[in-house]
C-alpha cells in the first residue's frame, strides 16, 4: 500500500514539473528549513528542485519521495500568478 502511495506521490509532482515551489524540510534539531525553487525533475524515487538565486548554499537539491510521506518535507506547488495550488505533505 506504501509503494502506492509513492507512487501517486510522484504522479502528482510529474504534473507540476517547471512550476514554483516551496520546500519546508527538516533541518534537525527543532529547525525548519523553507527554501523556494523551480520543481526540475522527477526520477522514480527522487524529484529535484533547482533553488532560486538567493539561496547561494547550494544550486539543487533532491528529497525522496517517501520524505514527502513520512512529512519530513511538504511541497506546496504555486501557479503563474503566485497562489498555491496544491501541498504535499
Amino acid at each position: 500500500m506504501a509503494k502506492n502511495s509513492l507512487l501517486d506521490i510522484k504522479r502528482s509532482l510529474d504534473a507540476h514539473v517547471g512550476q514554483k515551489i516551496l520546500l519546508k524540510a527538516n533541518g534537525g534539531r527543532r529547525k525548519t528549513v523553507e527554501r523556494t525553487g523551480v520543481l526540475e525533475e522527477t526520477y522514480p524515487s527522487v524529484f529535484i528542485v533547482k533553488l532560486d538565486q538567493e539561496q547561494q548554499s547550494c544550486k539543487r537539491v533532491s528529497y525522496s519521495y517517501a520524505d514527502i510521506l513520512t512529512e519530513s518535507v511538504e511541497v506546496t506547488v504555486y501557479d503563474a500568478d503566485g497562489p498555491m495550488v496544491v501541498e504535499y505533505h
